[in-house]
Order: structure tokens, then sequence, then C-alpha cells
């Protein structure tokens, strides 16, 4: 009997659990482990951060739903992982030793690197969690009694453009709704190199489409920039040519800002040699596999993958809802291959696929694969995409508490963008 062990219980952990006990025979344990005892939809996040959502809409208690399909489940979280001899450090002090590890845990958020960041004793927002999005949601309304400037964005190393684009959007459809948009001048800040990069080099007419968009809705932007410091009420931030050589010194007053901060490794996998790398991400091969520890598998943006292209400041590489899905499949499958000795040789197809909401609208793209050139290179707008993220976050909710491994993006999303099957 093997021990499989999930750590992480989010949009990558809780799916690979329900398919590993699926696919795994019933003699082999699983257990996840995740440092809190709920489930919450981070795609939502946006949505909580200006009071769409509340938290009990997007977040359940995990452990009913996966001890329910014979999941065992810790919510003391890990405080080490020591692959040389197959054990997690727990926090409360525990050990839980493993057969396979899965590692799943997204990244820890790095506010820390830049003055005055974030929600924790900085000045900034983020909807990058939902303690940290009900934040937001709770000054949201002393904001709107009090209007004045939002700056909004992305700093240098964010990896994930797409929620600081919808985070804007939903903010100017909520402030029109309010009737006060016009007390909130709006600036966009990201170390994309142009509108629409988003990490992955743009997508099809992304630039245009999305400039455009920012235009019709006054919303300003600043690209190639470095946020240097963040100080109540006001912003630094230096802006760069195409080169990289500096080309000009902002100060941005804001009443309120939010800021996705860059994304690195958690602590419990910082640092170690061969199981990541200097950022703390996590090597895997084409099988989803660490080259070093042969039983350590990973998925979701917890995984190192390199920038598409290099940019003048630095930008990371997004992983999409479609992306996790298939690295989930490809991580059960090669477990499984392993445990009955067949060949553990299943790849996931690393292709772009994303739903932006824009409150009333939105956006959707398609890159296969996702490093240029590609095969596809799809990108649209409509109101449809804001209705398709509703369903979305309804059926994925759904899925998750009736706890089954069906994937969505193959069996849904692509028939609905009228492609038949993703393939590299």
């Amino acid at each position: 009997m093997a021990h499989v062990v999930i750590m992480g219980a989010g949009i990558g952990g809780l799916p690979a659990a329900y398919e590993m006990r699926d696919k795994l025979d019933k003699s082999h344990r699983v257990t996840v482990i995740s440092d809190s005892e709920n489930f919450h939809f981070t795609p939502s996040n946006p949505w909580v951060g200006v009071k769409w959502r509340e938290r009990k809409q997007i977040e359940f208690p995990a452990r009913t739903y996966l001890e329910r399909k014979g999941i065992d489940f810790i919510s003391t979280g890990v405080k080490r992982v020591h692959p040389d001899r197959n054990q997690l450090e727990l926090n409360d002090g525990q050990t839980v030793a493993y057969d396979y590890l899965v590692i799943a845990t997204g990244p820890k958020l790095a506010f820390e690197e830049i003055e005055g960041l974030g929600p924790h004793g900085g000045h900034t927002y983020s909807v990058c969690h939902v303690d940290h999005a009900m934040k937001s949601h709770d000054e949201w309304e002393h904001f709107c009694e009090n209007p004045g400037p939002i700056v909004v964005g992305a700093v240098q190393g964010a990896s994930c453009f797409g929620p600081a684009y919808e985070y804007a959007f939903i903010m100017d459809t909520d402030l029109r709704k309010r009737k006060i948009r016009n007390k909130v001048p709006m600036t966009f800040v990201t170390s994309e190199p142009y509108i629409g990069h988003l990490g992955l080099g743009g997508v099809g007419d992304s630039k245009g489409i999305i400039e455009s968009a920012m235009r019709d809705k006054h919303i300003k932007w600043i690209c190639n920039a470095k946020v240097t410091k963040v100080e109540a009420g006001k912003m630094y931030v230096t802006e760069h040519d195409d080169m990289g050589a500096e080309k000009k010194q902002h100060e941005l007053p804001f009443n309120y800002s939010m800021m996705l901060p860059a994304f690195k490794g958690i602590d419990a996998v910082f640092g170690i040699e061969g199981l990541t790398q200097a950022r703390g991400f996590i090597l895997v091969d084409k099988h989803q596999r660490n080259p070093k520890y042969k039983n350590i598998f990973a998925v979701g943006v917890c995984v190192a993958i390199p920038p598409v292209e290099a940019t003048p400041i630095p930008t990371g590489t997004p992983k999409t809802g479609y992306m996790i899905e298939s690295m989930v499949a490809a991580t059960v499958y090669n477990i499984n291959a392993d445990l009955t000795d067949m060949p553990a040789d299943k790849e996931a197809t690393w292709n772009a696929v994303c739903l932006a909401d824009f409150g009333e609208t939105g956006v959707a793209f398609v890159a296969i694969p996702q490093i240029p050139p590609r095969n596809v290179n799809w990108f649209s707008e409509g109101k449809w995409v804001h209705l398709a993220k509703i369903a979305f976050e309804k059926y994925f909710i759904r899925k998750m508490k009736k706890g089954t491994s069906e994937p969505f993006y193959e069996s849904s999303i692509m028939k609905m963008l009228g492609i038949d099957k993703l393939k590299s």
C-alpha cells in the first residue's frame, strides 16, 4: 500500500485529490494537507473585493467533502518538506511519511520585496487570497463614501496579470453603477512591456482590445513600470523604456490601491537543492516529476516555468485553469502508472486558456502552445465572457463539493469556444 500526500487544498490540490482517489486502487491511501480548513475559489476574489460576493459564497469547509470520498485531511500545514527521508514536518510538530508527494500549494506572495506593499502592514490591497480580498471588501464601502484616485495593477515579477485587469474593470463598473466614477481617476501600473502582454507575449489582439477598453473607460496606464516604494496614499513608480533604461519617475497619489505582488515558492520548500529553483518554485520535467526526487510531483502556480520572453522589467508566466487541469491529469496518471508498473509517460499540455471578467463584459483567450509560435492564438471579448465566468464559478464550486474529477476545460470551455481538443 502506498501513501500519496497532496500539499494544498486549492484549485489544484482538491481536483488532484479527487482524481487520485478515483484512479488509484483503494488499497492506496490519499491524504490532503493544507494550512486552512477551507477551500476557496480564488478566481472569484476580485468580486469579493468590491462586495459583489460574500466570503461564504466562494468558500466551504474542505474536510467534510474530502473525508466523504475516503481522503484523509490535515489542516495544520507543512513547516518543511524533507525529501531525503520522504517526510513532511508539520506546523504542530508532527511528521507525516509519504511514498508520493504532490505539491499543489500555490505561491508565497512576496509583498515584503517592496516597501509598503500589501495588506499586512502595507498600504495596498490584494485579491490573491480570500483573506486579502475580504480586507478590501470591508474597506470598499468606506472608499466609495470618500472617493479619490485609484492605482491598480501588478508589480515587477508578478506572473498572473489577468486578475489585475479584471479588478480594474470590475471597480470601474461598480463605481459607474454608484454614479461616482467621475470622482475616481484610475491608473493601471504594470511591469508588462505593453497592455495585454499578460506574461504571454500577448495573445491574438489582446494589446489592441484591452487598450481600447481602457481608453473607453478612462483608465490611464504605465507600462515597463517598477514599483520602488509605497507610502500611505502615494506610490513611487519608475517607468522604463523598451531597452530597460529609466525613463520617468512617477509619484502617484491614491485613496485606494490594489497591486498584485511577485510570487515565489513557499517557505516549506524554499532553498531545497534539486527540488526548487532560485525563487523557490518546484522543478519538474515534462511529466510533472521532480528530476532529483522521483516520487515528488507538482502542479499549478508553484511549478517553475520560465518566462515566455525576456522583458525590460521582469514578468512571470501565468498558470491558467486549463494548464493546472492538465498538470493534475498527467500527475495522477503517472503516479498510478508507477504503482502498476506501467510507463509514467503522460505529459501535461501547458496551454493557456483564460476567462477574464470585466464587470459587465469580459475577454477570453486561448494560446496553444503557450510559447510562440502558436497553433492557436485566439482572443475575444463580449458579455458572454462575463456570463461564462459566473457559470464557471458555480460549476467549479459545485464540482468540488460533489467530489468529481471531470475535466471542465476539455469537456466544456473548448466546446463553447469551438475548439475540439487542446493539443500542443
